[in-house]
């Protein structure tokens, strides 16, 4: 490692706060948490979700072209904040599909330390700063905090093991 990049490293220090703002919000017909898919894509574990949903980026943070090539994707992840539910301090959380409480971090539970959600969809279209996209698990509103394109080379792993959900 070069000397110039440890000092650098050495020179930043770790915060204590971080202070993330929003650069857009989503459109979805999903007005309330009851009905609302607990996965992406999907409204119960059997049925697949084609609802349509609009990301609406904020002009004033991103401009229009940062959503070029993005329709090239068929999928993109959505980072978002889970506004409604504020943080949770209880490490343990019962899964929706029964079953003893399990840790917060091997759940997809939206009442987390920290409210960061995580979404896979399928990519519709792009139109100036609106992302077109099927298969929102978000309510109208949530605040998007990033957009990622999802990439079957990387983002699948077809030996990940399922945890817990082995015995669902």
């Amino acid at each position: 490692m070069d000397e110039d990049d440890r000092e650098y490293t050495d020179a930043v220090p770790f915060p204590d706060r971080l202070v993330i703002e929003p650069i857009g919000v989503v459109r979805s017909a999903y007005l309330q948490r009851h009905g609302t898919p607990r996965q992406p894509g999907m409204t119960s574990v059997r049925e697949r979700d084609d609802s349509e949903g609009e990301v609406h980026l904020f002009p004033h943070r991103v401009p229009a072209e940062a959503l070029q090539d993005l329709a090239g994707f068929s999928h993109a992840w959505i980072v978002s904040w889970f506004h409604l539910n504020g943080p949770r301090k209880r490490p343990l959380v019962r899964p929706p599909r029964g079953g003893p409480k399990r840790g917060v971090f091997a759940t997809r539970a939206p009442h987390r330390p920290v409210p960061i959600g995580l979404s896979a969809v399928e990519v519709l279209g792009v139109e100036g700063h609106v992302l077109r996209v099927r298969g929102l698990d978000l309510l109208d509103g949530t605040p998007v905090l990033d957009l990622k394109p999802y990439i079957p080379d990387f983002d699948a792993i077809p030996d990940a093991r399922r945890g817990w959900l082995e015995d669902c």
